[in-house]
């Protein structure tokens, strides 16, 4: 089993959106960065486990665990025109652009905050952490997993 870390706007996806869709599982879509398209798409299986993480808010931070439902797939929205991911560039018979689905497993009872994680030096290699690192979806140790929510 992997563990991943996975971030969403709340205001545009958040951990109570996917605790309300059918079956408490959404497609994770939108994902434009290479490096994060190939983690979904060659290291995500099933049954790996996701900190659902809140950013660019007031408190940003964990907010929940999640679980990859499906493994990775052909990211539709690059293909519809209509959506905000849509990129001319990608196509079908070739695609460009992947996702993954993922399940609600619990809400934190607290939000694990991005401050407290930066004052955590067990947490110091932990890519969140890490100055410069942008990316929307990172993976995370066994460790790590395991420190992460002994802060609960």
């Amino acid at each position: 089993m992997n563990y991943w870390l996975m971030k969403s706007e709340p205001d545009a996806f958040s951990i109570d959106d996917l605790a309300q869709r059918p079956d408490q599982t959404e497609h994770w879509d939108g994902v434009r960065n290479y490096q994060a398209r190939n983690m979904m798409r060659d290291a995500m299986t099933p049954g790996d486990q996701v900190f659902f993480y809140h950013s660019n808010c007031a408190v940003p931070g964990i907010v929940g665990i999640a679980e990859v439902a499906r493994e990775a797939y052909p990211d539709f929205t690059a293909f519809d025109p209509d959506s905000q991911y849509f990129d001319a560039k990608s196509n079908v018979a070739q695609p460009t652009w992947f996702m993954v689905d993922v399940r609600f497993v619990r809400k934190l009872t607290r939000t694990l905050t991005l401050q407290e994680l930066k004052a955590k030096p067990e947490l110091a290699d932990l890519a969140l952490v890490r100055r410069g690192n942008r990316l929307s979806i990172m993976p995370v140790s066994a460790g790590q997993w395991a420190f992460v929510l002994s802060l609960e």
